[in-house]
This record gives C-alpha cells, structure tokens and sequence, in this order.
C-alpha cells in the first residue's frame, strides 16, 4: 500500500480523492461501525422504554430521592431507614470501597511476601509458599467465603462466651469487637502534623536520590523520613495533649455495648478476598523476580551487597516493569470479584442497591446502569494509576 501510495503521488504529486485513498475508506468504515452500534443502542433504548410504557412502570432516576424504609447493619455515613435510596446507594458504594481498599492493601502485602518465600533456599520455606498458592488458587473464590463465613466464624461462641485474644478486643459470633478512637480537640492538628511529616518525608527521599545520582553520595534518607514521621506527631501529642482516647467496650445483657464492631461479614469477606487474591499475585512476583537475568544478582555479590540488599535495590525494582501490568489485572478482578458479598450478606453495592433497591423499586434499568458505571469507573481509575506507576517506571531509551 506504502509502495502504490508513493508511486501514484511520483505520477501525480497527490494520491487521489475517492475510494482508491485509504484515508477514505478508513474514515467510511469507521462512520459505519459508528453508526450500527448507534443504531443498536438505539434499538435496545426504544424497546425497553416501549416494554415499560406497557407495563407501567416508570422509568428515570426520580426514585432515588424515595424513602427506602429498609435497615443495612454496617454503614459508614448516617443512614435510617426514612433515608432515601440515593443515600443507600451511597452506603453499599462506600462498603465496597472500604472492601477492596483494605483487600488490595493486604494481598499485595501477602502476595508479595509468598512471592519471595518461594524463591527462598530454605526447602521448608519454599515448600510451605508452594503450597499455599496451590490450594488457593484452586479453590473457588466462592467456597472461600463460605469457609470463612460459615466454617470459622459462625461457630464462634456467644457474646457472653466471647474470645478475648488481646485486653480488650473481644471475638464472638456477632464480630469482632475493638477499642473504639474517640478523637479530641487536638485530633486535627495531630492528622496535620502526621500529613506535614509525611509530605516533608517524600521531598526529602526524591531530594535525596537525585542527590545520589548526581554526586554518587549516599544520605540516610529513609531513617530520617521515619524520624520526622515519629518525632512531630509526637510533640503535637506532647504540646496539645492525646488526640483520642480509647472507648472500650463492656458486657451488657446478651451483647457488647461501646467499642467498635466488625461484622462477621466483613470480616470473611476481606479473608477471603486477601487469602485468594494474594495466591495469585505471589505467583506473578515469583515470576517477575525469576525473570532478572542471574548476572544482576552475581555483579551485586561481587560488590559485596548482601543478599537482602540486593533484593531490595537490584531484583525487585527490575522486576516491578514486568509485575505492575499483571498485578493490575488481580487489583481489578478484587473490585470486581468484592460482588460475591452478596452470598454472605455483607451489605455492598450490589447486595443493597443491586438487590434490596432493586427488588422494592423495579428501576431494572437505572439500578443495573448504576451498579455497571461504578464498577466501570473504580475499574477505569485503578488501571489509570497502575498504567501511570507502570510508565514511570519503564526504562526510558536514551
């Protein structure tokens, strides 16, 4: 095409306008495609608003300012039952958020953490991580919270027997019962302090890496970081005196009064998500770091590194360029996979707004519309920022 292109361009100075340029018919197909699937979407909306005139059943997002006039056991904003169904979808969002924030935290700690222990020299070791990954991995997701749910912490005792692992932390078949923080005057400048540190302690490890490459002098950039972490919280502590206090809770009647509760529910929910998630990721670390050629390890030796340095410094930062891409797909199947809430009633997205709101409104069409642009946007927005993380960290071609 390159070769027709130039020669009619040598014979007239222009490829000619029409059906012969592939700039037309690039444009003419495109235009086409277009237009089906307009045509199709169009189709599909014309019919279901045609299918719900005929039964009556109204359609558009007004029913979100309704009155519910339904319960859910855990949210993290007000919420009773006269609160409208926009304030439920609110809730099951931000339970979802809460799910897969603290899942995706905990699995790429865990994964990671397996990741390395099955490239340990230690047989034992390495043999305990091969097996976890295993039976993890070829275990569906489902009968994970299954097990969790109905297997470990259903059978827990009553209140009145609960299981007091720690002063004050109390675990029974009703969840897990913690010290609840009760912030003070000073809790605002302490989270204040706690930000300005951890901003001062970013500047300072960039200022000090590219100290580093350019004069080749090393400053103890992350021991220092941790100092001012530690060190100006404290004297906010000191100063304006503590910025919480610890609210525990005491036996009352048949149940806990005070304290802070974790449901059952979320509780085997993140087990489940954390344990499944991290068997997959573990195997994608111990192949990205099987991926560094052998010389990288055999030049930090000669160097006299020590084995745990040169992990730190040579084989994983070489080995994040080949992670991060995969690692990204498991984030992503975590969101996604945090819907099965709704087989241990966990009150998530799906559960309340894709379940209850739909079930007592009939909105099919809004309440699903809803339920898939969320999971499209948090899917969106995560590979957004890996993609980011990815690039930055890509070798760059001098």
């Amino acid at each position: 095409m390159g070769a027709e292109r130039n020669r009619r361009r040598g014979q007239g100075g222009k490829v000619p306008f029409g059906w012969n340029n592939p700039r037309v018919r690039s444009f003419v197909y495109q235009a086409a495609v277009l237009g089906l699937v307009i045509g199709i979407v169009w189709f599909f909306a014309t019919t279901a608003q045609e299918n719900l005139s005929r039964l009556n059943i109204s359609s558009g997002f007004g029913f979100l300012d309704t009155t519910a006039g339904f319960g859910i056991i855990q949210t993290l904003i007000p919420y009773t039952e006269q609160s409208s169904y926009g304030r439920a979808f609110l809730v099951g969002l931000l339970n979802t958020l809460v799910v897969a924030a603290i899942g995706i935290v905990l699995s790429v700690m865990l994964g990671f953490f397996i990741g390395v222990m099955r490239l340990s020299r230690n047989w034992l070791v390495a043999t305990i991580a091969a097996g976890y990954v295993e039976v993890m991995r070829n275990i569906p997701l489902l009968l994970h919270l299954f097990f969790w749910y109905f297997a470990v912490l259903r059978p827990l005792p009553g209140p009145a027997d609960s299981i007091e692992p720690l002063p004050g932390v109390f675990l029974n078949n009703r969840g897990l019962i913690l010290p609840e923080p009760i912030f003070g005057p000073a809790a605002n400048a302490f989270f204040i302090a706690i930000a300005v540190a951890l901003a001062a302690g970013f500047v300072l490890i960039r200022w000090a890496r590219k100290r580093q490459i350019e004069t080749g002098e090393l400053f103890p950039a992350w021991r220092a970081a941790l100092a001012m972490v530690v060190v100006l919280p404290g004297l906010v502590w000191l100063i304006a005196g503590a910025p919480f206090t610890l609210e525990f809770a005491e036996h009352a009647g048949f149940d806990f009064e005070g304290g802070m509760r974790l449901l059952p529910e979320f509780v085997a929910l993140v087990l489940g998500l954390t344990l499944y998630t991290a068997g997959f990721i573990a195997e994608i670390v111990r192949a990205g770091i099987q991926s560094v050629s052998k010389g990288q390890r055999e030049a930090a030796a000669a160097l006299g590194l020590k084995e745990s340095t040169t992990l730190r410094l040579v084989v994983i930062p070489q080995a994040l360029r080949l992670i991060i891409p995969p690692l990204t797909s498991q984030i992503l199947n975590l969101t996604k996979n945090s819907s099965l809430a709704v087989a241990i009633a966990y009150p998530d997205l799906v559960a309340v707004f894709a379940g209850t709101v739909l079930n007592q409104t009939g909105q099919a069409i809004e309440v699903i519309a809803l339920t898939m642009a969320v999971y499209l946007t948090l899917s969106l927005i995560t590979s957004l920022l890996l993609n980011w993380y990815n690039a930055r960290i890509a070798l760059k071609e001098r």
